[in-house]
């Protein structure tokens, strides 16, 4: 009834084929489902019939079309690339549906609270039953299970519980959450990826498969070397503002009108860096790297004094000009008017259904075949408005179950 592609005309994407339905709400779940989609897997958004997602209404930012209801910016951010249905799950013609849903699917996601699921009547178990080869991705705040399991998480409580604010801001009394709700979309990565690997394994095995992350899990598993920083030597990271605790000279420094970034990120590239602007490389203390972070404030006042006869732009040319690794810190409006934004795919217009032609940030992955050729998929669509696809899934539903 409907095709898993996105158009006739474009190319089909890696998951040409797999049917998503997507239980879940807010962020986390809703991003993984989205990749999924962008992949050319039809998602099937099932949303309460009072109000949607929760992300809906969070906002402002809100986009109010004359005579229709007024759109979340925070909801189209998530939900591209799918079609979105309405389903009451405490009623038995919702739960009745869904049974026909996951008969068809290859993947179910859910997010939420430990035990919802079950006590709506679809434990792992009946999953299973109902589909074997169903793929079920969950996704919790703190893990399904251990002394804290089924825990209610959002985004900042997760930073924060996970580490990821003290690591964060201009110095250990000041810590911050970063800026985007990075452990939602951490964990709606790894589901996406978890999904993928699962899907897999299926066709070795012909069975589906279970798959778990938490925001917790997901924070933990980016601490990189700061994790290891802890775990194998004893020390305990903290906020240091922008520069890297382990790399010197590595990150903001002011400018004659501004400031930029920077990484020196070897020894070679030190002495390149110290050639460029007439420093010696072997000042006491800063011969080597370890030195150079233990001197911090001595490097700091170096590179600065060295930077202060430049404007950021002349600066930046400077850099580029002897090979030292820069940049600039963007607004998000510079972002998106870059070129180089633009060149990789990273804006995509849409027809939204009462919005008109939008432009939304764009997918992160591009494909190509050997010879260069790009067959990423370019035709894409609009987060729906509630309840758009009713009709045309319920009429999916009416053929043959496989």
């Amino acid at each position: 009834m409907f095709s898993t592609a996105h158009s006739t005309t474009a190319p089909a994407g890696p998951l040409d084929g797999i049917v998503v339905v997507d239980l879940t709400r807010a962020l986390a779940g809703p991003h993984a489902a989205m990749m999924l989609g962008d992949l050319g897997a039809v998602v099937i958004k099932v949303e309460t019939p009072h109000g949607g997602d929760d992300t809906r209404g969070w906002g402002p930012p809100f986009v109010s079309p004359a005579d229709a209801e007024r759109e979340s910016t925070y909801f189209l951010s998530a939900n591209r690339n799918k079609k979105s249905i309405t389903l009451d799950l405490k009623a038995d013609a919702g739960r009745a549906t869904l049974e026909s849903l996951v008969r068809r699917a290859d993947v179910l996601m859910e997010n939420f609270r430990t035990g919802v699921l079950d006590r709506l009547g679809f434990t792992t178990e009946r999953l299973a039953e109902l589909n074997p080869r169903l793929v079920v991705l969950s996704i919790s705040g703190f893990g399904h299970d251990g002394p804290e399991g089924g825990r209610a998480g959002y985004d900042q409580i997760a930073q924060g519980e996970a580490g990821l604010m003290s690591l964060t801001g201009s110095g250990p009394t000041d810590v911050q959450r970063v800026g985007v709700p990075i452990a939602d979309l951490l964990a709606g990565m790894y589901g996406a990826f978890g999904v993928v690997a699962a899907l897999q394994e299926r066709e070795r095995t012909g069975r589906g498969r279970v798959v778990r992350t938490s925001l917790l899990a997901s924070v933990v598993g980016v601490h990189a070397f700061q994790g290891t920083r802890w775990t194998v030597a004893g020390e305990v990271g903290e906020a240091q503002g922008n520069h890297h605790p382990s790399i010197s000279p590595y990150g903001l420094f002011r400018t004659a009108d501004g400031a930029v970034q920077i990484s020196v990120g070897s020894e070679g590239l030190w002495k390149r860096f110290c050639a460029g602007f007439h420093l010696d490389p072997d000042t006491p203390g800063m011969a080597t790297n370890p030195e150079r972070v233990a001197n911090h404030k001595q490097v700091l006042e170096l590179v600065e004094d060295a930077f202060g006869a430049y404007t950021s732009d002349e600066l930046l040319v400077e850099l580029d000009r002897i090979g030292v690794p820069a940049g600039r810190v963007r607004t998000l409006s510079e972002v998106y008017e870059w070129e180089q934004t633009k060149s990789q795919g990273l804006l995509i217009d849409v027809d939204h259904r009462t919005l008109g032609n939008i432009t939304l940030p764009g997918p992160p992955l591009r494909f190509f075949e050997p010879d260069g050729t790009e067959v990423t998929n370019t035709q894409h669509t609009a987060p729906p408005v509630l309840g758009a696809d009713n009709d045309i899934v319920s009429e999916w539903l009416q053929e043959t179950v496989r």
